[in-house]
């Protein structure tokens, strides 16, 4: 049993070490790093995106080597699932899903008071 949780928290510890290679965009989704917790077979925290606030899941389907994205609403009903991501995609399937809109520089100039020129 003891193996099961060191496997999830080296999976967690890879899932974040792949979010952290795209910093600005992980930063942009609100995640609050209290949240951030080893679930199993991954990782789970807290955003505050503009599309979704709530919890993210991502679990390592470890057979087929491919993620699992999941939101929750804060009641724990899942709000939308995509399986079969690669790792090389997983940040920017995170980012759809939780930040961006099709009007997202927009609704960032007038959230933030950026004057575009």
């Amino acid at each position: 049993m003891e193996r099961g949780k060191n496997n999830d928290l080296e999976l967690a510890k890879y899932i974040w070490s792949i979010l952290k290679s795209n910093l600005p965009v992980l930063m942009s989704w609100g995640v609050e790093t209290k949240t951030v917790k080893v679930i199993k077979g991954g990782l789970e925290f807290k955003v505050n995106g503009f599309k979704h606030t709530g919890k993210v899941q991502i679990v390592l389907n470890e057979s087929a080597d491919l993620f699992e994205v999941c939101l929750l609403f804060e009641d724990g009903e899942i709000r939308d699932k995509r399986e079969d991501i690669y790792f090389d995609m997983l940040v920017s399937v995170v980012d759809e899903l939780v930040e961006k809109t099709d009007d997202y520089e927009k609704r960032i100039s007038d959230t933030y008071n950026i004057i575009r020129y």
